[in-house]
């Protein structure tokens, strides 16, 4: 289908999308909510004045954020090089997300070219039709197939075209990670979310949501001329300590819409020369993540120590109510996170 085509029907599907109870948006927080408020009456049912856990991100950094391109077809492959200049003008690393058996050849020289500068590849998909999720028995050859190619390319994360999911047949990847649930959809075919900033856990598949608009729906369906929404979403993911997930195409981005992307890139400089923010690749989120879950906290006297791979790089913090709000507290710096 011709990309005017599309795009005429996808507007006509979206509409009424503002009106939607739910998910909410720019931003939903309800998972985070509930955690939360968990730990308020935890606080208050019990003496303990805080509770200590293993801060969210490494070294005590506030929130992070990662870069993700999906390469749709040949055009966006052969982008590819130049968004990889533009990223490394900004001291960005992205992973692309590659279709093995879409409209477009991955020769060894292009994946060769991708690892070489710093970037890592992941797998979109397996032809990107869309239809990786209406057949189970049609899913299980697909995953498969989708297996062989991840162990081909070295690649340890996945995302299904168009977001489409099912988180009940994840199992039947061999992938350690999977970047295919929006923080809320309801400009999605698939509409719903799952309704967190933060990375979970679906058996063992790390899970690291979408939470912020792609570029394709930002400037092509809604037809923005800014980056002002990408910002409001950062913000406020930011302020909840959470992760900050991107998708740009290089289909579509080294269009007219190169100068928004740069922009975006710029404001992204900006947070992180005046914000503590991790900038790192999916595959070094999801490894923290994972260090993180086997990590223990011990008691050292008054305070706490925490033990395990990657404990170099933790930090111990500390929840407290504040008449009925939660307030973040990082063992030992000078800052802290308060909401």
């Amino acid at each position: 289908m011709r990309r005017s085509v599309r795009e005429r029907i996808q507007r006509f599907q979206l509409s009424g999308w503002k009106e939607c109870a739910f998910p909410g948006w720019p931003v939903d927080f309800s998972v985070d909510n509930i955690h939360e408020r968990l730990l308020v009456l935890a606080l208050r049912s019990s003496s303990a004045r805080r509770i200590p856990f293993i801060w969210f991100w490494p070294h005590g950094t506030e929130a992070c954020v990662i870069m993700t391109h999906d390469v749709e077809g040949a055009a966006g492959r052969d982008h590819c090089e130049a968004l990889m200049d533009i990223d490394d003008t900004y001291r960005i690393k992205a992973s692309f997300q590659l279709v093995p058996e879409g409209s477009y050849q991955l020769t060894p020289e292009f994946l060769a070219s991708i690892r070489k500068r710093g970037f890592e590849i992941g797998l979109q998909d397996l032809n990107h039709d869309g239809r990786l999720y209406d057949d189970r028995k049609e899913f299980l050859r697909r995953a498969k197939l989708i297996n062989q190619y991840a162990a081909e390319y070295g690649a340890k994360g996945f995302r299904a075209a168009v977001l489409y999911r099912k988180s009940d047949w994840f199992n039947a990847f061999d992938f350690s990670f999977d970047m295919s649930i929006p923080n809320t959809a309801r400009l999605d075919p698939q509409r719903g979310g799952c309704c967190t900033v933060m990375p979970f856990f679906i058996g063992n598949i790390l899970e690291l949501p979408v939470t912020t608009i792609q570029d394709y729906m930002l400037f092509n369906l809604l037809g923005e001329e800014s980056i002002e929404l990408w910002k409001e979403q950062t913000n406020a993911i930011w302020a909840r300590n959470g992760l900050v997930s991107f998708i740009v195409h290089p289909d579509y981005i080294m269009d007219e819409t190169r100068s928004r992307y740069k922009e975006l890139l710029t404001y992204l400089k900006t947070l992180r020369a005046s914000k503590q923010l991790w900038f790192g690749l999916p595959s070094e989120v999801d490894r923290w993540w994972r260090q993180r879950s086997k990590m223990r906290l011990v008691p050292n006297g008054d305070e706490w120590r925490i033990e395990g791979e990657g404990s170099e790089r933790a930090v111990v913090a500390y929840a407290r109510n504040a008449d009925g709000t939660l307030r973040y507290e990082l063992q030992r710096l000078a800052h802290s996170s308060v909401r």
